[in-house]
């Protein structure tokens, strides 16, 4: 078969097929809405689960960035390493941040997390500060903490692990208040609640029962030690270094002369003349023979 009527026979086909195609679209239209249908809601699916997911994504970094700026900042705060860092107030700036963050988040564990953070970082600031806080401010500053736990109570009402740690919370507060037995309460509650068995939170709140009597007393210091009385210590006389030349007519200190250098029991008495050797009168006597007093008697 030649070329020519190869392409005529196909020419012929195609221009068929297209002559009955609005026939076989009248015949077959809903199943090819159907199809389109399908197609278009399966792309539009994936695009709304990519998107969600790549949203999420990003939550979740904006969460955990604003939780790294509160923990760099107190390392900043305890080196010191600028002269901003000197000031407790730098903690304000992420806990702002995590409380609109909790607002603005759809997802709940995450919004109960924002406040929980948001509530630790008021209360480390006060911890902080280190000039003295006033109790008016010191009230008021525990009081928006314990609203952030609140926050997070309701947040994380399908969350027993967020609920027990936003509840232990405000425990923390009213003890700091000095409520202790308000604090007492909610300890006993989480320690009490099977919905909180098995979480870490439930085993702080007991520990907490048990050792909450030692931080309800007042700590007092012991007195400061009396310095001991320092013993008697006689002075010495710095001794006199002779940098110069030697004055051969200058006296010396180390050999005093008079009575000055003589004790008081032996002052007036005349020293016995001590007997010398043989050598003091007689250069030439060997040496072990006594001198002899020639005008002793017996001579």
């Amino acid at each position: 078969m030649r070329a020519e009527h190869r392409h005529e026979l196909k020419t012929n086909t195609l221009a068929e097929w297209m002559g009955n195609l609005p026939q076989w679209t009248r015949d077959n239209l809903v199943s090819i809405a159907i199809v389109i249908v399908t197609i278009v809601a399966a792309g539009g699916f994936y695009f709304w689960r990519s998107y969600g997911r790549n949203a999420q994504l990003q939550e979740q970094y904006r969460f955990t960035g604003f939780v790294n700026q509160i923990s760099n900042r107190k390392m900043q705060l305890l080196g010191a390493q600028s002269p901003a860092g000197g000031t407790s107030s730098i903690l304000f700036e992420p806990a702002r941040n995590l409380e609109t963050f909790a607002k603005s988040t759809s997802d709940n564990n995450l919004a109960a997390l924002a406040y929980i953070k948001q509530a630790e970082a008021l209360r480390a600031e006060l911890h902080y500060r280190a000039e003295s806080v006033s109790d008016q401010d010191f009230a008021a500053q525990l009081a928006r903490a314990k609203q952030s736990y609140a926050m997070a109570v309701e947040k994380a009402a399908d969350n027993p692990s967020l609920m027990a740690l936003a509840q232990f919370g405000i425990a923390l507060c009213e003890e700091e208040l000095g409520k202790f037995d308000e604090a007492k309460q909610i300890y006993a509650r989480i320690a009490a609640d099977d919905a909180f068995q098995g979480t870490a939170t439930a085993a702080q709140a007991k520990l907490r029962l048990e050792t909450m009597d030692d931080y309800r007393k007042n700590v007092v210091f012991a007195p400061k030690p009396k310095p001991k009385p320092r013993s008697n210590i006689i002075p010495l006389k710095p001794a006199e270094i002779q940098l110069g030349p030697v004055d051969p007519n200058r006296p010396s200190a180390a050999a005093p002369t008079g009575v000055e250098g003589v004790p008081p029991s032996v002052r007036g008495q005349v020293p016995p003349t001590p007997r010398g050797d043989a050598r003091d009168t007689d250069p030439n006597a060997p040496a072990g023979i006594k001198a002899t007093d020639p005008n002793a008697s017996g001579m």
